[in-house]
């Protein structure tokens, strides 16, 4: 969940504003006004009745969060108690209004495809980030194509390269990360399949109403629900799982060639100590590196949520909601935070010809292909 302490050095309070408990229920009331429109399109409900949801809707939408959660406890999920207050809601405002409250679904449909919404505005915000993190890197690597460096093996000196092959390698790997994220994101599809997954509630119209449904919210159509076929759930998990390791992995560079006896690299604002004023601390990098290794954990539990059983599952489910929320709030915060470290990131070339000069057996010889290497990278770069 948000953190005011944590978040805005962990970069995770780059999407707390679109995954906080408000959003949650911006979300839920989302789906539920939609599903009422759509319904009442398709012929399942009267249109008079569902006129009035919309007031229902904003009647409910400043619903104490933690009033919502306690009265959550029974039902296992906060749209069964969120349902009820619309249909209260709507009962009052013109009696009738309650009939095109939640047609044809059941929860899970309802917090899967909030779920999703919530999801694809932080993912494309992770996306943007991404996308300058490569950018960034894109132009480092330009910037020092020729710019030679020792490259380093087991920790140790090896032959030479140039810093611009080892940004390039950045820039592929947050490439192809930001690529399949978006990809994935794109495809996130609406949930409606009722109590059973059969759409029986609302037959004959049903899959009329999920594609519409899929249409007014702008997602995905789902061909099938997929209550407990949660496949997207672990393709969308490894995504961010790699999008945080491909953060991780310059992170790790800039840290530990940022030593003082290295010397090669520098952030343009670097942190502070509170013992050893002397000291210049890698702090964008050093806190995306620690944002991104709290993703694999959350990767695995989301993962290990796949064998869900039958038609609806006890508990699996329930797993995903925190889990997928903080694993978005993680993998931004990684990317956040390296894109205030490439973006400022100061090169030392004259440090990286010292310590070139170090090992014996890496001054014969050039670079080999690295600059071409670079080159191949930054004209196959997707956009």
């Amino acid at each position: 969940m948000a953190n005011s302490l944590f978040g805005p050095l962990s970069g995770t309070d780059r999407v707390d504003g679109v995954l906080d408990d408000a959003a949650w229920i911006a979300a839920l009331l989302e789906v539920e006004l939609a599903l009422s429109a759509v319904a009442a399109e398709q012929g399942t409900v009267a249109e008079a009745d569902a006129d009035g949801v919309e007031r229902a809707v904003a009647a409910v939408a400043g619903v104490d969060p933690a009033e919502l959660a306690a009265a959550s406890v029974e039902g296992g999920n906060p749209v069964i108690p969120l349902v009820k207050r619309l249909k209260a809601a709507g009962a009052r405002i013109a009696p009738g209004t309650e009939r095109a409250v939640h047609p044809g679904a059941t929860s899970q449909d309802v917090l899967d495809t909030a779920l999703v919404l919530l999801t694809r505005r932080a993912g494309a915000r992770i996306v943007d980030d991404l996308t300058a993190c490569a950018d960034a890197a894109a132009g480092l690597a330009g910037a020092h194509r020729d710019t030679r460096c020792a490259a380093r093996t087991l920790g140790q000196q090896a032959l030479p390269t140039t810093f611009g092959l080892v940004a390039a390698n950045w820039c592929a790997g947050l490439d192809r990360a930001r690529v399949r994220l978006a990809q994935l994101l794109d495809d996130l599809p609406v949930q409606y399949g009722g109590a059973a997954g059969t759409l029986a509630a609302a037959h004959p119209y049903g899959p009329a109403v999920a594609d519409a449904l899929a249409a007014r919210l702008g997602l995905a159509p789902q061909g099938v629900p997929w209550h407990t076929e949660r496949s997207r759930i672990g393709e969308l998990a490894g995504a961010l799982g790699v999008a945080a390791g491909a953060c991780a992995k310059p992170a790790t560079d800039v840290v530990l060639l940022s030593a003082t006896e290295v010397g090669e690299l520098s952030e343009a604002a670097p942190g502070d100590s509170s013992s050893m004023p002397h000291k210049r601390n890698p702090a964008a990098a050093v806190t995306a590196r620690g944002s991104a290794k709290r993703a694999p954990g959350l990767v695995a539990t989301l993962l290990a949520g796949a064998e869900q059983e039958f038609q609806r599952a006890a508990g699996a489910w329930h797993a995903e909601w925190g889990t997928l929320t903080e694993l978005l709030r993680v993998t931004a915060g990684a990317a956040a935070r390296l894109r205030v470290c490439l973006e400022g990131l100061q090169v030392h070339p004259e440090a990286m010809a010292r310590n070139l000069a170090l090992a014996a057996g890496a001054q014969g010889g050039g670079p080999g292909h690295a600059p071409e290497l670079v080159d191949r990278v930054l004209a196959g770069r997707p956009r």
